[in-house]
């Protein structure tokens, strides 16, 4: 259900504005509106025109939707999301909540009005409620919204909501269109090709200098006394609560694991699929042609010309209960790959296809699929788990500080000596039971409490906990230049390296300037990398990053100077085209159905900005706030 819903609210036409309501929230929730809300209805969140957002309507939104929301932010389980956080989210969903209102009420002052026909059609079009006949079954649907506790006529109502939504946005949206000249200039400045040479220098390659006398060196390790220091070394003690830690402390009962292996079935029993081109077309003849066109070697861009007036589409990993049509669907399945079939004649008129690849099915046997299962249990139920537990690891410190960890709550402990970069004495990442953040969090507590400290449990990155303590420390303390001899003639050395390399490539660049390109200088002393090419739309990984920034803003003949990481660069653009987008007539036409999509998206924000205005919404402030408090959305209790 959860998927369906996001399908319903987030992947439709009323989902892909509700980041424009969101937006558009200060300008249409005036402090007007919201204070002057003082009518009786104490259990209306919010108004607009003729339609009610209801206490309940908010707190069930927020109930259902609030688990993916979760998870979109890396957090499993809500309750782990910070109050704060959840009161931002709360209020999106509101703002989400009055975006329909605001498309439901405009739908009625326009009569637009969904039969209960189109709401059954849809009903029993979603794969979600159909069973292994591919038919629409009536008891999945009971057994779907019952998990979810979702009632049916409220369940309808969503269905219809969408449908209306549906039939006052697509309009819009279709009915934008993109100029040949606008696609044509947005092409030429994604494909626009500059071609280069390039000449790497690195500092290792250069001539290592002979020791220079002790004067030399003195004066250098005066200079960069900060680099010839021991590190600050502390031995400290660690003990780590995090989904990871706790992972392997979890169980489930096979009977659930073999139920979960069951509800998604179509996960593991996938039957075979099939990529397929479609073409459509109401009058034989016109089929034949598109057939002729195609056996004769034509390419699907030049079917898709051939088929105007028609309808052309491409089906990729397509299942028979999701082909609509029971006679396409077995011809799709009975058709040879690679072969043109047809014309034959269907429900929609005459078709011809080509099946251009054959996925064949795969079963995944439960022994397999329950160790899946088991990680994903674990992996969703974690964060909880150690919310609980750390509670117990609070308790046990509480008593004899790291000395009492319980053995059986998941805890990592470690201890050891370690720099503040987090490595041992001999230069390696010292051993802790963590990574990323929540590692770099505990090397910098490590590094800022005090020697002896008591320790305290503290709520790390990634839903964990970790407590430190420091026993001992050993400042950082300065070498001497006799200690330090040989590390500052290697960094004389090192800089020395850098600074020949550097005044190779100053002497490159300055003649390549001077003489039209690197090809124009006679010995350049470093072997030159010819014909690498590169666009805006297709990048060239050859080509380091350091020098991006300039290239495809220079004109043919320019050269650039850069520093990477050990290395300097210089390079020469040596041609700039354009191709024709033309040559390539189906990646223009999918360029031109891009821009006209965002175009259409354009207006539609652009349309709901208008109803907004035109019907501002009145927030009833106090209910918003009693729902959210009820949900423990206000930080006063747990959702």
């Amino acid at each position: 259900m959860i998927s369906y819903l996001r399908r319903v609210f987030v992947e439709s036409w009323l989902g892909r504005v509700c980041a424009i309501v969101i937006f558009l929230a200060f300008i249409g929730w005036g402090v007007g509106d919201v204070l002057g809300y003082m009518g009786t209805e104490t259990d209306i969140v919010a108004k607009v025109g003729q339609q009610r957002i209801t206490s309940a309507d908010l707190a069930q939104s927020l109930q259902g939707e609030m688990p993916t929301i979760a998870k979109q932010m890396g957090v499993t389980d809500p309750a782990q999301v910070p109050a704060a956080m959840r009161q931002q989210i709360a209020y999106q969903v509101l703002q989400r909540l009055i975006g329909q209102a605001e498309l439901q009420e405009a739908a009625r002052k326009l009569k637009v009005a969904v039969p209960d026909s189109a709401v059954r059609d849809e009903v029993f079009s979603l794969p979600y409620f159909k069973g292994a006949n591919g038919q629409f079954d009536r008891n999945i649907l009971n057994a779907r919204l019952r998990e979810r506790d979702i009632p049916e006529q409220r369940f309808l109502t969503m269905i219809r909501d969408d449908l209306t939504s549906r039939t006052e946005l697509q309009p819009i949206g279709q009915a934008a269109s993109v100029s040949d000249t606008l696609t044509k200039r947005l092409s030429d400045f994604g494909l626009q090709t500059r071609t280069i040479d390039l000449i790497r220098i690195p500092f290792a390659e250069q001539p290592t200098p002979a020791a220079p006398d002790d004067a030399v060196l003195r004066r250098y390790y005066a200079n960069h006394l900060n680099d010839f220091r021991t590190a600050e070394l502390r031995h400290a003690r660690v003990v780590v609560l995090s989904p990871a830690s706790v992972a392997d402390t979890i169980s489930i009962d096979e009977k659930d694991l073999k139920r979960v292996y069951d509800e998604e079935s179509d996960r593991y029993h996938v039957p075979e699929t099939r990529d397929v081109q479609v073409v459509t077309m109401q009058d034989e003849a016109q089929a034949r042609a598109v057939a002729d066109v195609w056996t004769k070697g034509g390419d699907w861009s030049a079917v898709q010309a051939a088929a105007k007036g028609g309808a052309s589409v491409e089906m990729p990993g397509a299942r028979p209960s999701a082909i609509p049509s029971e006679s396409l669907s077995k011809a799709v399945f009975a058709a040879p790959l690679n072969e043109i079939q047809g014309p034959f004649k269907s429900e929609g008129g005459w078709v011809v296809l080509r099946v251009t690849k054959i996925t064949p099915p795969k079963d995944t046997p439960f022994d397999i699929a329950k160790k899946e299962i088991l990680q994903q249990y674990r992996d969703a139920k974690g964060p909880s788990v150690v919310g609980e537990r750390s509670r117990q690891l609070q308790d046990a410190m509480a008593g004899n500080g790291l000395d009492a960890i319980p053995t059986d709550i998941g805890a990592a402990a470690a201890a050891g000596t370690l720099d503040t970069q987090g490595n041992t004495q001999d230069g390696t990442p010292a051993p802790l039971p963590a990574s990323g953040k929540l590692r770099d969090a505990i090397v910098q507590q490590i590094f800022t409490q005090a020697k002896g400290a008591k320790p305290n449990l503290t709520e790390g990155p990634d839903n964990s906990w970790y407590a430190v303590e420091v026993d001992t420390i050993t400042p950082a303390a300065q070498l001497s230049f006799d200690q330090s001899r040989a590390k500052v003639l290697a960094a004389w050395q090192a800089e020395a390296r850098k600074h020949a390399a550097d005044e190779q490539a100053t002497a490159l660049y300055t003649a390549a300037q001077e003489k039209g390109g690197l090809a124009n200088v006679a010995g350049a002393g470093a072997p030159v990398v010819k014909g690498l090419a590169f666009s805006r739309s297709v990048p060239n990984k050859a080509i380091p990053a350091a020098l991006m920034d300039y290239l495809p803003r220079m004109k043919a003949g320019q050269s650039v100077m850069a520093e990477d990481a050990g290395e300097f660069l210089v390079a020469t653009v040596t041609s700039v085209s354009t191709p024709n987008p033309m040559a390539d007539l189906a990646g223009y036409q999918r360029l031109k159905t891009a821009l006209a999509q965002s175009t259409g998206d354009d207006l539609v924000a652009s349309y709901v900005e208008a109803l907004s205005k035109r019907t501002p919404p009145v927030i009833n402030q106090r209910a918003v706030q009693a729902a959210l408090s009820s949900l423990g959305f206000d930080g006063s209790a747990a959702p």
